[in-house]
This record gives structure tokens, C-alpha cells and sequence, in this order.
């Protein structure tokens, strides 16, 4: 499977719930860091884990997938019905098929208030 076609499995198959079929894409010794909680996630399970513990009540919208060679970016919403709706950047690195490493940037949409100074040069989306 081509790196994007892995990324693509991983957010098809999350949504799905399908966590044998996430640990199958998932490198035995994958880190995964997510920056803006300061958290890093290193291991299969703990990967797998991670994701299906979460709170129900979310799905899953793939923006886009890019990738060069082995290393693929991916934007994602996640609505969820009771903590709003969550944007996701995930910067990831493919080896032998599988994810070896990623880092995902999750916030909230409208979370950073915009400064004063910038009111007159943008638009709220």
C-alpha cells in the first residue's frame, strides 16, 4: 500500500472503529507526539488504545491527504457531540507499510481568540 493509501486506512478504519484492523497499520514501536498537550503515545497498544478509549459521540472528515515519498500529511475534522468540533494537522512517516512515526496538532475550532490588532486584515470564518 502506497504511505497516502495507509493514511487513508488509518482514518477510514478509525472512523469505523476498526481497531485490529488500526494496530495492523501501526508500526510495533510507533511514537506518536501531539505537541499541543505536551503528550507523547509510544507503542502499538498505547496508540491503539488511545483512540478507542476516547469518548464516544465523534466521527471522522478527511480534508486532505498529501504526501511526498514516505512521509504523508493529513487534515482532519472530528465533530463530537458534546466537546465541539476538533481540527487535526498529522504530520506522519511510513516504513514498510506501516505508521513508524506522527505528529498531530489538535485543537478546537475558533480555540485562539483573534487579537485585536488583526480585526481590520481578516474575516471570522
Amino acid at each position: 500500500m502506497e504511505p497516502s493509501g495507509v493514511i487513508e486506512a488509518l482514518w477510514d478504519r478509525i472512523q469505523a472503529r476498526d481497531w485490529s484492523g488500526v494496530a495492523d497499520l501501526v508500526a510495533e514501536d510507533v511514537v506518536v507526539e501531539w505537541p499541543v498537550s505536551a503528550e507523547r503515545i509510544v507503542g502499538n497498544k498505547n496508540f491503539v488504545a488511545v483512540n478507542s478509549e476516547y469518548p464516544g459521540g465523534w466521527s471522522i472528515r478527511v480534508l486532505r491527504i498529501v504526501a511526498d515519498g514516505s512521509e504523508v500529511v493529513s487534515e482532519v475534522e472530528v465533530p463530537h457531540d458534546e466537546f465541539g468540533v476538533f481540527r487535526v494537522a498529522s504530520f506522519w512517516t511510513i516504513q514498510q507499510g506501516r505508521i513508524a512515526r506522527g505528529r498531530e496538532y489538535w485543537t478546537s475550532v475558533g480555540a485562539d481568540p483573534r487579537p485585536e490588532w488583526r480585526a481590520a486584515l481578516v474575516e471570522p470564518m
